[in-house]
């Protein structure tokens, strides 16, 4: 019976995928397009697909965590289309392609599940590594990387006149989060004994938090010098977190606040475009037509929704720079108004409330880090973003899981879809 209503909520996230944006076209004054159809086949295509997997292979894992997902991309699409036709397209096939990723994934999974993971968290450090330098690579290269909004975090491979883009950051960080819950499900019992103190702070022998804080050291420091400082702040945040929960030492969030919010004011003295972000982000319309013409057009479209919205294709979401990336969130928002926002972020805490679930009953600690982490990542990089598109905080240039446009984002979250079906498959199995 559950498994009927995971599918009957996928075949209703396709049919709005493809509502949606008939809505938009028709709002263009194009009338119906081949765009509806292939939105609403392309959804059903790539979800139904891993719930065909689900369904072969992982098919005692908990129904909760598709059907949200479907939803989220959903409106995610149809607010990226009616942006950018051509984005809205391209996400289509990325996420076809994400689905295929998810779906050999979980085949490759069906006999010896996660546990080879544990077994190879060093290569998973060192591929981490390896994806993280590779937007210092020289621009000139066909293989080369190329400087975004001051942050040096995209890689291009030029094919001819063209070239296709991607943030390896995205796929680092699930390798980052495999190696942290290896290690620590080994290491747990030693971090939890703290024989040292400096002050009155508690600390573990170095030699058993040594080889985890090197690896976080260089990938952090990585990350700072691409500027890419909202990667680093959920790198950061994620590694705290996963100490936390695999110690229950308190010790660890409370050094973790100290050095994020060290690490803050250095950020902001050190570099520039932080800087006018937090300038923007406490003053936007003292420079409404500069820096804070983003943030400017932001709150005028969250003034603008009402409880129903101005309606898909009435609003103005254009207006706003990064829309389809940054703002995806205060897009949807506009057009389909606190209704259609607060969908979005129910359907999101029903996500992390089922990674948090499948965490807390996975069959070992290791599992059990494994999705605690992966949940985590989802979460964090969720707040980090709607916070800052909602004035919580200055914005980070994340992108909003599932929904924002953006292949590497996609294709690395539905990984982190099959991972946690598969660790929970392997608890109730």
């Amino acid at each position: 019976m559950r498994r009927r209503t995971e599918a009957a909520l996928v075949v209703f996230a396709s049919l709005i995928a493809a509502g949606g944006t008939a809505v938009a076209t028709l709002a263009a004054g194009d009338g119906v397009t081949i765009d509806t159809a292939a939105a609403g086949a392309a959804h059903l295509a790539a979800f139904g697909g891993i719930l065909l997997a689900v369904r072969l292979w992982t098919g005692a894992s908990v129904p909760l965590v598709l059907g949200p997902v479907a939803l989220i991309a959903a409106l995610g699409s149809i607010e990226v289309f009616r942006i950018d036709r051509d984005l809205g397209r391209l996400q289509r096939w990325w996420l076809l392609a994400g689905a295929a990723l998810a779906t050999a994934l979980l085949y490759l999974m069906r006999r010896r599940g996660v546990e080879p993971l544990r077994r190879f968290r060093y290569l998973f450090l060192m591929g981490a590594l390896v994806l993280l330098l590779l937007p210092l690579l020289p621009s000139s290269w066909p293989l080369g990387g190329a400087s975004v909004g001051g942050s040096r975090l995209w890689v291009r491979l030029h094919l001819g006149d063209r070239f296709l883009s991607f943030q390896p950051g995205e796929a680092a960080k699930v390798l980052l989060v495999g190696f942290l819950a290896s290690y620590l499900a080994d290491r747990w019992q030693a971090l939890t004994v703290m024989p040292r103190s400096v002050g009155p702070i508690r600390l573990p022998e170095p030699r058993q938090l040594l080889p985890v804080a090197i690896a976080f050291g260089v990938s952090f420091a990585v990350l700072v010098y691409q500027r890419d400082l909202g990667a680093s702040l959920l790198l950061f945040v994620v590694f705290v977190v996963m100490l936390f929960v695999a110690t229950g030492r308190a010790t660890y969030l409370v050094s973790g606040g100290l050095f994020s919010l060290v690490g803050a004011l250095g950020a902001v003295a050190a570099f520039d475009h932080v800087a006018v972000r937090v300038a923007a982000w406490l003053r936007p319309f003292e420079d409404f037509t500069g820096n804070g013409y983003q943030v400017s057009q932001g709150l005028f479209a969250l003034a603008d929704a009402g409880i129903l919205g101005t309606g898909i294709g009435s609003g103005s979401p254009t207006l706003i720079p990064a829309a389809a990336t940054d703002y995806v969130f205060v897009a949807i928002t506009e057009e389909m108004g606190l209704a259609g926002g607060l969908a979005l972020l129910a359907a999101y805490g029903l996500v992390l409330a089922a990674g948090f679930g499948i965490a807390l009953r996975a069959a070992d600690r290791f599992r059990s880090l494994l999705a605690a982490g992966l949940t985590v990542t989802i979460a964090v990089q969720t707040l980090l973003i709607l916070a800052g598109v909602l004035r919580l905080l200055p914005l980070t240039g994340i992108t909003l899981p599932f929904a924002s446009y953006g292949g590497s984002s996609l294709l690395a979250n539905l990984v982190i879809v099959a991972l946690l079906a598969r660790i929970s498959h392997e608890a109730r199995a």
